[in-house]
């Protein structure tokens, strides 16, 4: 898989749970070990149809799996997707992390007066 493509399904995944309304949904998911459209729109302020669109872009981007359930379709978290994701904001974190305590040292640094090392502050 190429670096764009990569980064492309990243951008939906962190799309998909930058929602508040699709975070809550997944929370009850996982603490109920799944659940339908409807019985989360019995706990959600939005229609069964918006919460259908909501488990659409779960299911898009591999949160959820979808089941049949006799008429109805029953939806549970991927686990290991949701871990994957999980990962991945620890890393970008643990990126930021770093990059905090550089631009914390060269104020100080500054702060000081003390010559030191010239070193640049990453951007990305």
């Amino acid at each position: 898989m190429s670096t764009a493509m990569s980064t492309a399904i990243d951008d939906d995944l962190w799309s998909a749970v930058g929602d508040p309304t699709r975070r809550r949904m997944l929370d009850w998911l996982l603490a109920d070990g799944g659940g339908t459209a409807t019985t989360l729109s019995e706990r959600l302020p939005v229609t069964r149809q918006a919460v259908a669109k909501h488990l659409g872009v779960l299911d898009r981007v591999g949160l959820v799996h979808v089941k049949p359930a006799g008429r109805a379709r029953r939806y549970e978290v991927d686990e290991a997707q949701l871990a994957r994701a999980v990962a991945q904001l620890s890393s970008v974190g643990a990126a930021w992390d770093a990059r905090l305590r550089r631009i914390k040292r060269i104020a100080e640094r500054i702060q000081s007066g003390k010559p030191g090392d010239t070193e640049e502050v990453e951007t990305t």
